[in-house]
């Protein structure tokens, strides 16, 4: 007769805790505590950059952005950035008060380009290697946008900036953070905003609005939601790239968002 024997599971306990065996510890809980995505970019409007006014740079918030950004990178995320420019001069209001639309546009590139330097200081100093790059060609203060060399850094584990837009008028940043995110295979866009995530209206003016938790590319671009412009929307949903709207001005937001918790709206096909 084979006598065979349960196998072990607990062995003792100390303080109330049980020992467990080594051979019976399930190995699988370790993913729990893996980022759901292995590359992500991160779309930051210019007015995130100025705090609760939205205008100029505030130092604060940058520093806040940046730490929440180096506490991703330490998981071995790796990151690109795309960042308006909206807190310094918006092309398209700068039209409205009688600027040529393309000048104001171009001027709106080099505001970007302003938020992309502040950013890389706060990283810098926060020990996160970054490096700018720039749709303009404007060699003394970022490099020129070059696909293989963006990759080449994210290699070194670097965070790379994107500024400049898409380098040509009429496109918002939005259209450039989907330009660049197919074109650096990301897994994930991340819009950060000041809000928790899509609502079927404006939260600030209507306190019945309803949030979503997920909502389609084409529901979006039906219902004419303003988070992103159409351009970026159809891009993504060309191209089949998630957007994850939410609110990186709660602690810890961008962080939760990677390790794959269901933080603000999620827009897929």
């Amino acid at each position: 007769m084979i006598v065979t024997t349960p196998p072990l599971k607990l062995t003792a306990r100390i303080g109330g805790r049980p020992i467990i065996n080594r051979l019976t510890m399930p190995t699988a809980k370790k993913s729990k505590h893996r980022p759901k995505f292995k590359r992500v970019l991160i779309k930051l409007s210019g007015e995130a950059l100025g705090g609760e006014a939205g205008v100029g740079i505030c130092p604060e918030v940058v520093h806040d952005i940046a730490r929440q950004i180096g506490e991703v990178r330490a998981l071995g995320v790796e990151i690109v950035i795309v960042v308006g420019g909206g807190n310094i001069f918006r092309g398209l209001q700068g039209s409205e008060r009688g600027i040529e639309r393309a000048t104001g546009d171009y001027m709106g590139m080099l505001a970007t380009i302003i938020n992309a330097m502040a950013l890389q200081d706060a990283l810098e100093k926060a020990g996160v290697a970054t490096r700018v790059q720039s749709a303009i060609t404007m060699a003394q203060v970022a490099e020129p946008f070059i696909r293989r060399r963006a990759m080449r850094h994210l290699e070194k584990g670097r965070v790379v900036i994107f500024a400049g837009g898409t380098g040509n008028p009429f496109f918002s940043t939005d259209t450039a953070a989907a330009l660049r995110a197919n074109e650096m295979g990301v897994d994930v866009i991340l819009k950060a905003t000041k809000v928790d995530g899509i609502y079927d209206s404006d939260p600030k003016k209507n306190p019945d609005a309803t949030r979503f938790e997920w909502i389609s590319y084409l529901e979006a671009l039906q219902r004419q939601l303003k988070v992103m412009d159409s351009t970026a929307f159809s891009l993504c949903m060309d191209n089949k790239t998630p957007i994850i709207v939410f609110d990186m001005f709660t602690p810890h937001n961008i962080k939760r968002v990677v390790m794959g918790e269901k933080v603000g709206t999620l827009v897929t096909a």
